[in-house]
């Protein structure tokens, strides 16, 4: 096994395109790593730091490990990619909505350029907003900013100038390297502070650590095997003359995946379930004080909420991913038809019923294990780090990356890393 994975990566070395996309991704990622330390100017850093560990089991500890430390230092990067992610969240839900953005969506290429363009517009919006929040938040916490006018509009301009530098970063690794750059931001977010997590994780008892390493093995193993499950709808195309040559009559079959939006639906709700604890920081008074404590990244009503947004934005992707109409379409220009089914709208509506049973389980089982782990490590004080979100986004992202690069393999001749 050991051999064919390094024979894997030697062949994947080889291939001169795929070596510049790894260069280009780890040269993305080192920049990203990079502005996580440079300081923002104008702030006390013993202060900051003090600040951080007293909310580090709170909304701020949550914030802080989705930027990779960067908000624990208030960093350039502070606000890494959370702010576009939500904006995408937005735009993806409008698109439903308003129909000028559904015709765009429809356009093709032009189409999606337009909604991105508004969905970087939103990310400066939601990025300036967030970034004065925190800076209200802090400049009340002990003198970690000695606020002046001046010092708190270069404190937001750097904070914002940050946080779209790393949504350029992100849309070059789609464009340029390898996955997709909004969830390797955050996979290397997180894996940035496994070192950490495992300083205080060896800290707990043995029956602790073998009960914590089972635990992640039994989740590691789920997410792989929900996420490469799928069912295989049988197609048959019909044999047609074409001049003087037989064409047609094979049979294929269109794959359905038990979990076709992959870990975006849970990088979606743990964005949409930071909101609140988020916004509740900012003020001061017994209603707020109480949302901030209900929605804790640690209580159960946040648990609760996460995993019945799980169930919805896997529904919702999915739904966006795939379009059965289309796919009835499809197969009907080109003279197939799935067998038993007659083409057209009973095929739309025969896969749209097959995938919507698909994607319940799918779904459940993505809610329960980034939920179910919390019962188990709210006794074991094992760092966030190891939860289930994210250890559902670590191996989620990591499997897609290597779905990539088993594409890039196998379209020459060469055995991928999944065989």
């Amino acid at each position: 096994m050991n051999n064919k994975l390094w024979q894997s990566l030697a062949n994947a070395w080889k291939i001169p395109e795929l070596r510049v996309k790894l260069l280009f991704t780890a040269a993305m990622v080192a920049i990203y790593r990079f502005g996580c330390y440079v300081p923002t100017p104008g702030i006390d850093e013993d202060a900051l730091e003090e600040a951080v560990r007293s909310g580090a089991a709170g909304v701020l500890g949550f914030l802080n490990l989705f930027s990779g430390g960067a908000l624990g230092r208030l960093a350039v990067f502070a606000l890494g990619i959370m702010p576009y992610i939500t904006a995408s969240i937005i735009m993806q839900l409008l698109t439903v909505v308003i129909p000028k953005l559904e015709e765009l969506a429809k356009e093709g290429e032009q189409g999606q350029k337009v909604i991105t363009k508004y969905t970087r517009w939103l990310t400066v919006g939601l990025a300036s907003v967030q970034a004065l929040g925190y800076v209200a938040m802090f400049e009340g916490m002990g003198g970690v900013i000695d606020f002046t006018w001046w010092r708190g509009a270069l404190i937001v301009t750097t904070l914002v100038a940050g946080a779209v530098a790393v949504m350029w970063l992100g849309e070059l690794i789609t464009a340029r390297g390898i996955g997709n750059g909004m969830s390797i931001m955050i996979f290397i977010s997180i894996v940035s502070g496994i070192p950490s997590g495992i300083d205080k994780l060896i800290t707990q008892s043995p029956i602790s650590i073998i009960l914590f390493v089972v635990i992640a093995l039994a989740v590691i193993v789920g997410v792989i095997w929900i996420t490469t499950g799928e069912r295989r709808i049988p197609v048959q195309y019909a044999k047609r003359v074409v001049g003087r040559r037989m064409m047609g009559g094979q049979s294929t079959f269109i794959p359905l995946k038990v979990n076709m939006a992959g870990v975006i639906p849970v990088i979606f709700a743990s964005s949409v379930m930071a909101i609140p604890a988020t916004f509740a920081q900012f003020v001061d008074n017994g209603f707020f004080n109480w949302l901030e404590q209900a929605f804790n990244p640690s209580a159960f009503l946040y648990l609760v909420g996460e995993a019945i947004l799980i169930v919805i934005f896997t529904y919702f992707y999915t739904a966006v991913t795939f379009n059965p109409i289309d796919q009835a379409d499809n197969l009907k220009k080109y003279g197939g038809f799935v067998p038993g089914v007659r083409p057209g709208r009973p095929t739309a509506e025969y896969l749209d019923r097959i995938l919507t049973r698909l994607t319940f389980p799918g779904a459940l089982f993505l809610a329960a294990i980034a939920v179910l782990p919390w019962f188990m490590f709210r006794f074991m004080d094992v760092p966030f780090y190891f939860g289930g979100t994210s250890l559902l986004i670590v191996v989620g992202v990591a499997l897609d990356t290597m779905r990539q690069m088993e594409a890039q393999l196998l379209m020459r001749h060469y055995e991928g890393f999944l065989k």
